[in-house]
């Protein structure tokens, strides 16, 4: 498990630097298409993670691998997708982010850090299986996405 989390660390970092190499030459329309499609990768896997919890069995390593992933995409550097000018503009639609995200960096690093934290906590106790702390877990990670939205995402 350790030889696990190193690799996903290593990972997060390099990607986090190639990350930031790449959004300091892309165009304000790259930037915000990579950002929605991880989003809805995100979405992806935290809809799988719900189904999961919500059947009748839960599977311990689907589950795993969903919160894997879940845990990836937050530790990826994506906060290099939201360089300056990625306020308006279109990626695979409209940008959904509030002007406010991008002149509130204390709050948006605090709301960052908190999803980062929840993410890898879901990450450990998704290996461990059980599916009570699984969904307890995913409910501060839902809170923690809810907290970004509810302050810096256009609503529908």
């Amino acid at each position: 498990m350790r030889k696990f989390i190193k690799t996903i660390i290593a990972a997060s970092t390099l990607a986090a630097v190639a990350g930031a190499a790449c959004a300091e030459a892309a165009k304000s329309e790259d930037l915000i298409r990579w950002r929605q499609s991880a989003y809805q990768v995100l979405n992806w896997n935290m809809e799988r993670l719900k189904a999961n919890l919500a059947s009748p069995q839960y599977n311990k390593d689907d589950g795993a691998k969903a919160a894997n992933t879940i845990a990836a995409i937050a530790n990826s550097g994506m906060g290099s997708l939201y360089a300056a000018g990625t306020d308006k503009g279109k990626g695979w639609h409209d940008t959904k982010v509030k002007p406010e995200f991008f002149t509130n960096g204390q709050k948006v690093g605090e709301l960052a850090v908190a999803f980062n934290k929840e993410a890898n906590e879901l990450a450990k106790v998704a290996a461990a299986g059980d599916a009570g702390a699984v969904k307890a877990q995913f409910g501060n990670l839902g809170k923690s996405c809810k907290a970004c939205h509810d302050d810096f995402k256009i609503k529908d």
